[in-house]
């Protein structure tokens, strides 16, 4: 947006006696991302534009089109006329990017490359250090107030303790910026992300419990299936995917489709014999023990399905699958997803976590000690 201001492309343009501003038009700038080599070809930028406008980044001056359209038509940056929904999710992203230009642009920055065991770790400061910088700054009022908005950037994946181990404290445990906001993004990456689509409890959702095969004794079952092209698949099959597909090796150029007729919804009883509260999780001397395992997805998915919320549980293992040959077991608690804190999330939110990340899965469970 600030380049296509710098470049004269963003202007105030009149039209049938009517004066827009801040727009551009769409011909120009598809032109523009060719010639920018932000966009290989015209169907390309019409593609990244497209998505933009998905996202409600930019729209159609007088929103008549819900399409971004390669023509003499104008569109705007909704940040440039106040239209832009600024979540809360948005909301801490912004402030975590407004502190992060303001640390890396002073003399002497609390961010320093620092090592732990034997690591060394960028863009890291001590959560006390923080906390004393952003009172200093006047970015809150308190320490309190100064703690709860690092817990609030932790929580969106902004920062994170290096090794992942802690929540944010006021302490002299390390953390780090787990974004480097400054890091040039070409406009092409956006096609690489998958779009996020609603899990929660539409029919198709990929955690809920499915036989692969109607026969009885079965018990097999469709987890998270990806998107992503499959190179490598696990030597151990929970089902014989293979021949459903009808391809006989252990290579796929996409994901097998399966012809049963899809099974009912299933949402069955909480395997956990009691509630467990975040609070009794994260108590000193709880009898819980946390474990890292790292999953890598094959042809059907993972091969579990995660219940609850704050926290979430492991309802089921497939035991043929990745997550099973991992160490993955059932009443297990979800601490982290992909480097993300997610105690205080509910599955719906925690599956779309799983389904938009990459195929190899590192996830954080807090195990009862037996």
């Amino acid at each position: 947006r600030l380049r296509l201001h710098d470049g004269k492309l963003v202007k105030d343009r009149r039209f049938h006696l009517r004066t827009y501003p801040n727009c551009f038009v769409a011909k120009e700038l598809t032109d523009w991302l060719i010639d920018h080599k932000e966009a290989p070809d015209r169907e390309t930028g019409i593609r990244l534009m497209q998505k933009l406008m998905d996202h409600y980044i930019i729209h159609h001056v007088c929103d008549e089109h819900s399409d971004y359209k390669d023509a003499k038509l104008l569109y705007r940056f909704r940040k440039d006329d106040g239209t832009f929904p600024l979540s809360k999710d948005v909301k801490v992203f912004m402030r975590g990017q407004s502190l992060y230009e303001k640390l890396v642009s002073v003399e002497e920055s609390i961010l320093k490359v620092r090592e732990e065991n034997s690591v060394k770790y960028q863009r890291t400061f001590l959560g006390s250090e923080m906390i004393d910088w952003l009172i200093q700054e006047g970015e809150v009022e308190n320490r309190q107030e100064a703690v709860e908005l690092g817990r609030a950037l932790l929580e969106h994946g902004i920062i994170q303790h290096v090794s992942n181990r802690h929540h944010f404290f006021d302490s002299d445990i390390l953390y780090h910026f787990w974004i480097n906001f400054r890091r040039r993004r070409r406009l092409t990456e956006l096609l690489n992300e998958n779009s996020s689509r609603a899990l929660c409890e539409s029919p198709d959702s990929p955690f809920c419990l499915r036989k692969l095969n109607p026969e009885p004794g079965n018990t097999s079952f469709l987890s998270v299936q990806t998107n992503k092209e499959i190179k490598v698949v696990s030597a151990v099959r929970r089902s014989s995917i293979t021949s459903l597909s009808g391809n006989s090796n252990a290579y796929y150029s996409a994901p097998p489709t399966l012809v049963f007729p899809p099974v009912p919804e299933c949402n069955p009883k909480s395997v956990l014999k009691r509630p467990v509260t975040n609070e009794e999780l994260l108590s000193p001397g709880a009898p819980y023990v946390k474990k890292t395992l790292t999953i890598v997805g094959d042809a059907v998915g993972w091969g579990f399905v995660v219940r609850g919320g704050r926290p979430c549980h492991i309802q089921a293992v497939d035991p043929g699958g990745p997550a099973a040959a991992a160490g993955m077991k059932v009443c297990q608690f979800v601490f982290s997803v992909n480097g993300v804190y997610v105690l205080h999330l509910d599955y719906q939110t925690i599956s779309s976590l799983i389904m938009t990340g990459p195929r190899t899965l590192v996830m954080e469970v807090m195990e009862a000690i037996e």
